[in-house]
């Protein structure tokens, strides 16, 4: 009885871990033709850390030159006021 429970568990944890990686393949592979991009991020809306910020979402203004989203390659050059570096 024991040797099946173990089994079956076994086999639910081993689907569970590859619905998980799978799942993530396809926002792995976008990363590739993605570019983040300053200066553009609305308060509360930037994707990854600042210069002086370990969180997303915590830009504090508008526009804060250190905060950026990630974009479509190509795209940020097209924003007024996007850059692919940090301002100063």
């Amino acid at each position: 009885m024991k040797n099946s429970k173990l089994i079956a568990q076994s086999a639910l944890a081993s689907l569970f871990a590859v619905g998980v990686l799978t799942a993530s393949l396809p926002v792995e592979a976008g990363k590739k033709n993605m570019e983040k991009c300053y200066g553009i991020v609305k308060a509360g809306q930037n994707d990854c850390q600042t210069s002086n910020s370990a969180c997303a979402g915590t830009a504090e203004t508008d526009a804060k030159p250190t905060a950026f989203i990630v974009v479509p390659k190509g795209t940020c050059d097209k924003i007024v006021g996007g850059s692919l570096k940090p301002k100063a």
